[in-house]
């Protein structure tokens, strides 16, 4: 045999060892698709989670503007449903893992996708821990134990941990999660607004058009009636979430855009009947919007259900904040494996690992160590959790709209969306309406807060800057978009090729 022969052959090997290697490493980034409709429904509508939303900004709402603030739920509901379906045009055409990163990077490029990713991430990662915190709380409680700090982070990062556990059993355990969850929030919003409003009713239904007094301090009621929109603002996103995990969804094509309508709809009719429900069974409203009562909800239940039921109302509402953790981490996981399997994160390959059970277990490690680090930030400082989460709603909201003006430009391109699901000639219109929303929202949430120093007072844009700025050294540093020849900036020769094998 010749040393040229020998050569030859150690060239077909190593060609074909390449090949095994290649095709290995694609099967290990191959999701199951065990997500239905229902599921991915259920997923975005835990993420939304009225619940949390209605828990946490109820008594500081109607403080700030009474009860006609129950209406910012409908206003922002409207908004966010036309930004749905600029989502939706995007994930039909690209129903890809990851969500708000590769629709950033097919609608404008690589760049700019860091960006809207790097936004989107830490402000998942702060949502996070603003939620687990919360919900440590209510477990606390429910267990008699003091609500110490050490208390509070102990029962943070079991729940973390517990959560990724989870998370990790495979798609479908997080499926039927979800749809426990969605019956829990089913239950204790729309189940109990409904029992509150027929049995316990103690105000009129005109209520919701009476401001009781309530005045801003340049004495405007306008003023004090915008400074309430944070209930609904906090409330409508997550339902992107249907589409983080488009891999892994059943014909992600139709079914993704409509379970992200389903959970802004069924979002906003539950918070609607629960916010109701509380306002129109307080014997003492007036007491509730001058601050006298600082935590009416409970002492709604207690009054409404006696202790027991309150209890057990307690109980279904940490599952139904457990299983919006579980979604978010989720959403997150799927988030930063979408990012490391383009290369734009450190140690990515690692990160873009599928387990046996078609899980990013590398990823969700990480989605999970992050909110622990911040829980012990939280612990050492007890005041930082208003700080770092001041920056999580307004994040999100930015990110959202990089989104619906990338989408934007590419119909000025002349996009025609081409997945199985559009609204054909009303998306020019409906995308620019989404994007004068979406910058209405970020106006109202940049609004100065209450606070003696600078920092309180502009502790959003604040954080808000810092993320932003460190995202940009990072990218302008490292390059990490260099890194990566996945397409980008396509949107309209992407369509054409799908028309065309439509056709055919």
């Amino acid at each position: 045999m010749t040393k040229h022969s020998i050569k030859e052959d150690v060239g077909l090997v190593v060609d074909e060892v390449k090949h095994i290697a290649h095709a290995v490493d694609q099967e290990a980034t191959q999701f199951e698709r065990s997500i239905g409709l229902i599921s991915n429904f259920s997923l975005g509508f835990t993420y939304l989670s009225p619940l949390t939303a209605v828990y946490s900004l109820f008594a500081l709402a109607i403080t700030l503007a009474g009860p006609p603030s129950i209406w910012w739920i409908l206003i922002v509901a409207i908004g966010q449903l036309l930004v749905a379906v600029v989502f939706g045009e995007t994930a039909s055409q690209y129903p890809i893992t990851g969500g708000l990163y590769p629709w950033a990077r097919r609608l404008w490029g690589r760049k700019y996708a860091w960006m809207a990713a790097w936004i989107y991430l830490w402000a998942l990662v702060v949502t996070v821990t603003s939620i687990v915190e919360y919900s440590s709380g209510f477990v606390l409680s429910l267990l008699h134990f003091a609500p110490t700090a050490m208390n509070s982070l102990i029962t943070s990062v079991i729940l973390l941990l517990v959560i990724m556990v989870v998370n990790m059993s495979g798609t479908k355990n997080l499926a039927r999660v979800a749809r426990i969850g969605f019956w829990c929030e089913i239950l204790s919003v729309i189940g109990l607004g409904l029992y509150l409003l027929i049995f316990h009713r103690a105000q009129p239904f005109s209520v919701v058009f009476d401001s009781m007094g309530v005045l801003a301090s340049n004495g405007s009621y306008f003023s004090a009636f915008m400074s309430a929109s944070l209930l609904g603002l906090f409330m409508f996103f997550g339902f992107e979430a249907c589409g983080n995990v488009a891999e892994e969804v059943q014909n992600p094509s139709r079914q993704i855009p409509v379970a992200m309508i389903l959970s802004i709809v069924f979002g906003a009719v539950s918070a609607i009947l629960s916010v109701l429900g509380y306002l129109m069974a307080s014997p003492n409203l007036l007491k509730i919007v001058s601050g006298k009562v600082t935590d009416p909800i409970p002492a709604i239940l207690n009054e409404a259900l006696g202790t027991t039921g309150a209890n057990i109302f307690i109980v279904v509402a940490i599952v139904a904040m457990l299983s919006c953790i579980l979604s978010l981490q989720a959403a997150l996981s799927r988030l930063v494996f979408s990012f490391a399997r383009d290369e734009m994160l450190p140690n990515s390959h690692w990160m873009a690992k599928l387990s046996k059970q078609g899980v990013p277990d590398h990823a969700m490690i990480v989605s999970c160590i992050l909110p622990i680090l911040l829980c012990f930030l939280v612990y050492f400082q007890p005041d930082s959790l208003a700080r770092i989460t001041a920056f999580a709603v307004i994040g999100i909201y930015c990110a959202f709209q990089m989104v619906v003006l990338a989408a934007l430009r590419q119909r000025f391109k002349g996009w025609k969306p081409a997945g199985e699901w559009t609204v054909g000639a009303w998306g020019m219109i409906i995308n620019i309406l989404a994007l004068a929303y979406g910058i209405f929202a970020i106006y109202l949430l940049a609004q100065p807060a209450t606070g003696n120093s600078f920092v309180d007072r502009w502790i959003v844009l604040i954080g808000l800057g810092f993320v932003i700025g460190s995202g940009l050294i990072y990218m302008f540093v490292a390059k990490p978009y260099n890194k990566s020849q996945a397409p980008e900036d396509d949107a309209v020769a992407y369509a054409a090729q799908l028309r065309a094998k439509s056709n055919v």
